[in-house]
């Protein structure tokens, strides 16, 4: 397995309407993510900054990321750890401090619900949000935390 991993993607923005950015007001936030071989993304700002409450915007982007990638990482300290996971969610919640015209995330809280298949299995359950923290490339990533607050439900 390589060491280093490379990502593309490209952002286009299509919120040119007629003047480009001619005023802070003249133009929109619309904007196109792609990646080779994938659906298409529609990206805009936060409604507070002018962008189009419909299109995912690059806070919400970054809140999906670290509540998929615990997920990912998650399921597979799981199957590590005999744990077997028959549903798993997340309502993951960011925090950001606007600063001026700038700002930052002061921490993303994630709130992972996991139903296994037996009783036996919740503390190990429990556990493997520890586990998966550890190896979680983009938690590891941001420098902010990332808090966990996992239920462990029983199937049936």
């Amino acid at each position: 397995m390589k060491d280093e991993h490379e990502y593309r993607v490209e952002v286009e923005w299509v919120g040119n309407r007629g003047t480009g950015t001619s005023g802070y007001r003249e133009y929109g936030r619309e904007l196109l993510i792609r990646a080779e071989g994938k659906a298409e993304l529609e990206g805009s700002a936060d409604p507070t900054f002018h962008g189009d409450r419909d299109r995912w915007n690059p806070e919400e982007l970054l809140v999906t990321a670290l509540a998929q990638c615990h997920m990912l990482s998650y399921l597979h300290m799981a199957v590590k750890a005999g744990v077997v996971v028959t549903a798993y969610r997340d309502e993951a919640t960011g925090t950001m401090k606007q600063e001026g015209l700038g700002g930052a995330f002061t921490e993303v809280t994630l709130h992972p619900v996991v139903t296994v298949q037996d009783a036996s299995m919740v503390d190990a359950a429990m556990a493997a949000h520890a586990e998966a923290y550890k190896v979680c490339f983009i938690a590891r990533s941001v420098n902010f935390p990332v808090h966990h607050e996992p239920v462990i439900e029983v199937a049936g």
